[in-house]
């Protein structure tokens, strides 16, 4: 069994490196919520502008109007779909740092389970070498007594 300060420097660095995976875990899943709000920001703009549009039409727009209304949406359009595209990215790196993350929890947990088996190891040795002594001293005392 390895060396109990050994295991408890493993299991520091373990905690560490599993703090800090869930730091960035944290960051990712952050980034993923921003980019899902600026998406919705403009997804519910688009949808407000084709809504102007539309109003714009049945009561009459200048072929220039209706070109630039056309225009601005179609720059929307592209500015959504980086979005999602932003997006994608942020869910793909989110993934990455949460298997991150289980790897070394996992890794910890596996350092705290030697440690706790080694404890329950040089316990039960303990326990053994304590009876051996009772044993031994009730065995002499016997043998004085007779």
């Amino acid at each position: 069994m390895a060396n109990p300060s050994a295991l408890d420097t493993l299991i520091e660095l373990a905690q560490r490196d599993s703090d800090d995976a869930a730091k960035r875990l944290g960051a990712a899943l952050k980034s993923v919520e921003e980019a899902e709000q600026k998406l919705q920001m403009l997804l519910g703009y688009r949808q407000d502008y084709a809504d102007r549009l539309d109003q714009a039409q049945m009561n009459g727009i200048t072929p220039f109007a209706y070109a630039n209304f056309v225009a601005f949406v179609g720059k929307l359009d592209n500015a959504i779909n980086g979005q999602q595209e932003v997006l994608k990215h942020a869910k793909y790196k989110s993934e990455l740092e949460k298997a991150a993350w289980q790897e070394s929890e996992r890794k910890r947990l596996s350092y705290r389970t030697l440690n706790d088996r080694a404890a329950a190891e040089a316990l039960k040795i303990e326990n053994k070498r304590d009876q051996k002594m009772m044993d031994d001293h009730a065995a002499r005392t016997v043998r004085t007594n007779r």
